[in-house]
C-alpha cells in the first residue's frame, strides 16, 4: 500500500501577497468569538505552520511574534501568551520544514499535531502562571481538529500555485 498520491506537477512560487492575505484571513477567523466550545482550531497557528514549512525563507519567528501580539490584543489575552506560543511554533516548523516536506499530507498532519499541542500547552502554561486554573481536557481537542484540517488546508493554500503561468488553450495541463 502506497501512502503517497503526489502530483508530478511543479508548483509556482507562492506570491507574497497571497501568503500575507491568508495569514490576515486566519487572524480574522481567530477573532470570531466561538464561546466556550472546544474543538475550534487556532487558525493563525495552522496557517503559520503551513507557511513556515512551505516558505521558511520568508515566514518565521518574526511573523509568529507579530501575529501572536495581534491575537493577544484581539482576544484580550495575557500579553505575550500567543506570541510565545507562535514563536516556538514557527521555530519548530522552520527547523522541521525539510523533513516534513518529504512526507505526504496525511503524515505531515501527524508531524503538525505535536507542534500544535506544544503551542497550546505553552498558552495554558502562561495562563496557569498568571493564576488561572487548568482547563478541561477537551480544550486540547482544537489541536486534533487542526491536524485533521491539515489536508484540506494544504489543498486550499496550494491551489493558486497549481495554475499555469501562461494560459494556453492547446495546453493539456
Amino acid at each position: 500500500m502506497q501512502l503517497t498520491n503526489r502530483s508530478n506537477r511543479l508548483l509556482r512560487p507562492a506570491r507574497p501577497w497571497f501568503v500575507y492575505m491568508s495569514l490576515l484571513i486566519a487572524l480574522l477567523l481567530n477573532y470570531v468569538p466561538f464561546g466556550p466550545h472546544p474543538g475550534f482550531p487556532d487558525w493563525v497557528a495552522l496557517v503559520l505552520v503551513f507557511w513556515c514549512i512551505r516558505e521558511p525563507q520568508h515566514i518565521g519567528m518574526g511573523t509568529g511574534f507579530t501575529l501572536g501580539i495581534l491575537v493577544d490584543i484581539g482576544k484580550s489575552a495575557a500579553m505575550g501568551e500567543h506570541a510565545l506560543a507562535y514563536v516556538v511554533l514557527a521555530f519548530a516548523a522552520n527547523a522541521l520544514a525539510r523533513r516534513i516536506m518529504w512526507f505526504p499530507s496525511l503524515l505531515q498532519a501527524l508531524h503538525v499535531l505535536p507542534m500544535l499541542l506544544v503551542a497550546q500547552g505553552l498558552r495554558v502554561g502562561v495562563r496557569a502562571f498568571a493564576g488561572e486554573e487548568f482547563p478541561q481536557w477537551d480544550h486540547f481537542l482544537s489541536s486534533l481538529v487542526g491536524a485533521a484540517l491539515w489536508l484540506p488546508l494544504t489543498y486550499l493554500l496550494l491551489l493558486p500555485q497549481f495554475q499555469p503561468v501562461d494560459r494556453d488553450e492547446n495546453r493539456p495541463i
